[in-house]
C-alpha cells in the first residue's frame, strides 16, 4: 500500500472529454516523496523539479508542486514539491483551464477551475493572474489555438488581453530561441498552422518574435496574382493550404518564410517585388540564426525564398535554366528535397484568395524534368574521351539536352 495519490491530468484528460485520441499520459503524484518513488522502481528523469518515469509504463509521474516567481523568463520560478503540496495547489499553476482538470482511474473528475464548462463552449481561458508571469505560455495559447482552432475554439477575451500584456512588457525577449522554435515547430505541424501566427499578431508577439513576418502586414502584391494584395494575409493562406495538403513540417516552414523578402521592397515600387527572392533568402537565414532553426528548415527555407518564382514560370523557362535551378537544389545527392520545395511552391500558388483549388501542372512538370537529368547515362558521356572540365561541361550538355527533350515532349502531350 501506498500512501500517496496518483492523478491524471492535463491532456490526457482534456482530450478524453473531447473525445480525441489521447496521445500520451502524465500523471500527477500527492503526497509523497522523490524518495518514495525512487524506492518504489520509478526513474528520476526532472533537472528543474521532481519528474519520473513509470517502471513498466514508461509514462510520466510528475510530484505535485507550486511555483512562485523569483526572475525573469521562463526559467524564473522557484518551485516547492514537497507532499504537503495539494492537487489543488498543482492544478492552479497551470495555463489553461481546459489543462487544469484531473482524475483518478475510475474517479470523477476534479475540475475547479471550470475547465469542463470552457470545454463545451470551445473557450480557451488562462486559470489565474498567475498566467501572466510565464512569457512562453503566449506561445502555449497561440499553439492550442491552432490545434483546436477546426473544433470552434477561440481564445478568451481576458486570456488574450493578459498575452497582449505579456508581449509589450519586453519578457518575451527572455525566452530561450530553442523553446520559441520548439513550441513553433509544433505549431507548423497542426491542422491550422497559421491561427498560431495570427494568434501572435494579435496579441503583439509576431512582431516581437517574427519581426520579418510582422513586417510583410500592409506591403502589397499584384491583385491580378494575389486577389488578397496583403502579403502577410497570402502567407497565412499559403499556411493553410500546405497544412491541407498534409505537407511535412520542413515544407511548411519553407512556406512560411518563401515571401520574407517583399518586407524590403521600397513602397515606392508597391505593388511590384522586383529581385525579392535574393533579398527573402538573407531574411531566412536571419531568423534561422537568431531561433536557431535546424540546418534542414533553413537550407530548404533559403532555397524555397530563393528559386519558388522560377518554380512558377517552369512552363516557360528554357532548359538551362531549368538545369540551373535542379542544380541549386543539388538533387543528384539530396533527391529528397526537390520534392518538398515543388509541393511548398504549390502550397504558395494556391495560398491566394480564391484560388486554393487551381492546379499547378508546373509541379508535376518539374518533377519529370528532374528525372530525365538525373537520368542521364553518364558512362556514356565518359567514353567519348573527354577529361576534366571538358567532360564536366559535357555532362552538363547531357543533362540539359534530356530537359529539352523531355519539355519538347510535355508541350507537345498538354
Amino acid at each position: 500500500m501506498t500512501d500517496f495519490a496518483v492523478y491524471l491530468v492535463g491532456g490526457a484528460v482534456r482530450d478524453d472529454l473531447l473525445g480525441l485520441p489521447i496521445k500520451e499520459r502524465d500523471w500527477v503524484v500527492v503526497g509523497a516523496t522523490p524518495e518514495q518513488l525512487h524506492g518504489l522502481g520509478y526513474t528520476p528523469v526532472g533537472r528543474d523539479f521532481p519528474v519520473f518515469l513509470h517502471p513498466q509504463s514508461k509514462e510520466e509521474y510528475a510530484l505535485a508542486r507550486t511555483e512562485r516567481k523569483s526572475g525573469t523568463g521562463y526559467h524564473g520560478f522557484a518551485f516547492n514539491a514537497s507532499p504537503d503540496v495539494t492537487l489543488e495547489d498543482d492544478l492552479i499553476r497551470r495555463d489553461l483551464t481546459i489543462n487544469a482538470m484531473a482524475r483518478q482511474r475510475g474517479g470523477p473528475l476534479v475540475d475547479p477551475h471550470g475547465g469542463l464548462e470552457d470545454l463545451k463552449a470551445r473557450r480557451l481561458r488562462h486559470v489565474s493572474p498567475a498566467f501572466a508571469e510565464d512569457p512562453l505560455r503566449v506561445l502555449r495559447v497561440a499553439r492550442f489555438a491552432a490545434r483546436y482552432h477546426w473544433l470552434g475554439f477561440t481564445i478568451a477575451d481576458e486570456t488574450l488581453a493578459l498575452m497582449r500584456q505579456l508581449s509589450e512588457s519586453g519578457e518575451l525577449t527572455t525566452l530561450a530561441p530553442e523553446r520559441i522554435w520548439k513550441e513553433t515547430e509544433k505549431a507548423l505541424t497542426e491542422q491550422d498552422p497559421q491561427v498560431y501566427f495570427q494568434v501572435l499578431e494579435a496579441c503583439g508577439a509576431l512582431a516581437a518574435l517574427f519581426p520579418e513576418l510582422a513586417a510583410l502586414r500592409g506591403v502589397p502584391q499584384p491583385a491580378a496574382h494575389h486577389p488578397e494584395v496583403d502579403t502577410l494575409t497570402h502567407q497565412y493562406l499559403a499556411l493553410r493550404v500546405a497544412a491541407e495538403m498534409g505537407l511535412p513540417v520542413v515544407a511548411r516552414f519553407a512556406v512560411l518564410v518563401h515571401d520574407l523578402g517583399k518586407a524590403s521592397t521600397s513602397p515606392a515600387d508597391w505593388p511590384q517585388h522586383i529581385a525579392h527572392e535574393v533579398r527573402g533568402a538573407r531574411l531566412v537565414s536571419a531568423l534561422a540564426e537568431r531561433l536557431r532553426v535546424p540546418t534542414e528548415f533553413r537550407a530548404l527555407g533559403e532555397l524555397t525564398a530563393t528559386w519558388h518564382t522560377h518554380a512558377h514560370r517552369a512552363l516557360t523557362l528554357r532548359p538551362a535554366t531549368i538545369w540551373k535551378l535542379l542544380r541549386a537544389f543539388d538533387i543528384l545527392r539530396r533527391p529528397e528535397r526537390f520534392p518538398l520545395f515543388l509541393a511548398a511552391c504549390e502550397a504558395d500558388a494556391r495560398g491566394r484568395e480564391g484560388l486554393a483549388q487551381q492546379p499547378y501542372p508546373q509541379r508535376t512538370f518539374l518533377t519529370g524534368a528532374a528525372a530525365a537529368a538525373s537520368d542521364v547515362d553518364i558512362d556514356a558521356v565518359r567514353h567519348s574521351g573527354k577529361t576534366g572540365k571538358a567532360l564536366g561541361d559535357a555532362i552538363e550538355q547531357a543533362r540539359i539536352k534530356a530537359i529539352r527533350e523531355y519539355q519538347s515532349a510535355w508541350q507537345k502531350s498538354h
